[in-house]
């Protein structure tokens, strides 16, 4: 059999074919479809449209609402209403409705998430989940009716492009910095419809939750996907999970075989970073490809700082952005929102010290979800307000005004920031802070 990439081989597998390759139209069955409170909504309102009366699987379906809880306004209330009415009626026992947190980092931390899947979500940042090796695509709230009924879509095979990161990591070096060295090569459409493969031995210097990040951004190198080749370090976060993935029937994973890597697959195209000579990097407004060192914007004074979303929510982000803030106050004019991308996140950082860290330092905990990365609610910014945010987009007016200047960088920069009340590099002050006590 001919050579084929890591998501050529989940699509064959999953369309019932032998083999795929890059530009085939294939029909293939999801193991897992996935929405939220804004999409979700929308596509049962099709799904109701074209007189679908059953979900053809519902133990293959999750939907958490993390994007407006808690809800802004009853206009978004309804919407959560409208979803958990549909979900009892259908049998879908993966809501999530309240609380819990956004569906990206929640179904991982579930152990629903496993490599080999074909994940489809009516969401940008299904790419997420390659970092556990499973094929995340997103889809418009349309397909996801189709799937909802069908519990298959179509879609055409994409070509594959790898970004290889090599070398060991500085200090104050996080995946952060190397998504954005890897978005200044690949532009915001240098992967146009392909999927990313990342690779190199840099990765393993880095945990599971930290690859995370990685591959969340593979969408804003305009991919259809990003994928990593599971190594032992997900086989660990993959156990450490396992008691969730098999607590009920309803919440067991589809077992699919594990793509391995062929030598010879056909790669587009390879770019590569030299994960050694990064510094802390920036993307400025309003482009996540816009890429500078952070030193580079010393004296950019900052009134807002965010950490949290799907990008940089997780435990090991609230323990970098707390190693810089312990002991330490934020600038007077800032306002410092730190947001746990799920509820469990939140329990693990109460239980650790880490929220009465941020809480001494003057910031504002929000509940468990995407809080203000889309500006609903939760922190949106004023006419020509300037933001440090860990998330992964910063277009012009995506969180408040249109005027406000929205810069992306890992959670070390935006603590640094928020201390200095000015973008600033987290160098000095992480090794003047790793020589204190504790």
């Amino acid at each position: 059999m001919s050579a084929m990439t890591y998501v050529e081989q989940v699509l064959a597998r999953a369309s019932g074919r032998e083999r795929v390759t890059a530009g085939d139209i294939v029909v293939a069955r999801a193991d897992l479809s996935m929405a939220n409170d804004i999409t979700a909504p929308l596509a049962i309102a099709q799904f109701e449209r074209a007189g679908a009366r059953h979900v053809a699987d519902p133990m293959r379906v999750f939907i958490a609402a993390g994007r407006h809880a808690p809800f802004r306004d009853a206009a978004s209330a309804d919407q959560v209403q409208r979803v958990a009415r549909f979900c009892a009626a259908q049998g879908i026992e993966r809501f999530f409705g309240y609380g819990e947190g956004m569906d990206h980092v929640l179904a991982p931390e579930m152990g629903v998430v496993r490599p080999g899947m074909l994940i489809c979500n009516a969401d940008s940042h299904a790419c997420t989940y390659g970092a556990l090796g499973a094929v995340g695509v997103p889809f418009g709230s349309t397909d996801l009716a189709y799937l909802l009924a069908f519990g298959e879509i179509w879609m055409r095979v994409p070509a594959t492009v790898r970004v290889e990161f090599h070398g060991a990591p500085g200090v104050a070096i996080t995946t952060k910095d190397l998504v954005l060295a890897a978005m200044a090569k690949t532009g915001v459409d240098g992967a146009r419809y392909m999927a990313v493969e990342f690779t190199g031995d840099a990765l393993a210097c880095f945990s599971v939750d930290e690859r995370f990040t990685i591959a969340n951004m593979a969408i804003e190198m305009g991919a259809k996907t990003g994928v990593m080749f599971p190594d032992a370090a997900v086989e660990r976060y993959l156990e450490a999970r396992a008691p969730h993935a098999v607590a009920g029937a309803a919440h067991a994973p589809v077992p699919v075989p594990v793509p391995v890597p062929h030598a010879d697959a056909p790669i587009a195209h390879t770019w590569r970073i030299d994960v050694s000579a990064l510094t802390p990097l920036v993307a400025r407004p309003h482009l996540p490809s816009d890429v500078v060192a952070a030193d580079s914007l010393s004296g950019v004074r900052v009134d807002q700082v965010n950490i949290g979303s799907c990008t940089n929510g997780r435990m090991v982000d609230l323990r970098q952005a707390a190693d810089l803030l312990r002991g330490r106050r934020i600038a007077r004019h800032v306002r410092l929102m730190v947001t746990p991308a799920t509820a469990g996140i939140y329990r693990a950082a109460l239980d650790e010290g880490l929220l009465a860290v941020f809480l001494d330092a003057g910031a504002v905990i929000n509940p468990p979800g995407c809080g203000p990365c889309a500006g609903w609610h939760q922190g949106a910014l004023a006419a020509d307000e300037v933001c440090v945010a860990t998330h992964n987009r910063n277009f012009q007016g995506r969180m408040g005004s249109k005027t406000a200047q929205v810069y992306l960088a890992g959670p070390l920069v935006a603590a640094a920031s928020a201390l200095a009340g000015e973008i600033a590099d987290p160098t000095a002050l992480l090794q003047e802070t790793q020589g204190a006590p504790r």
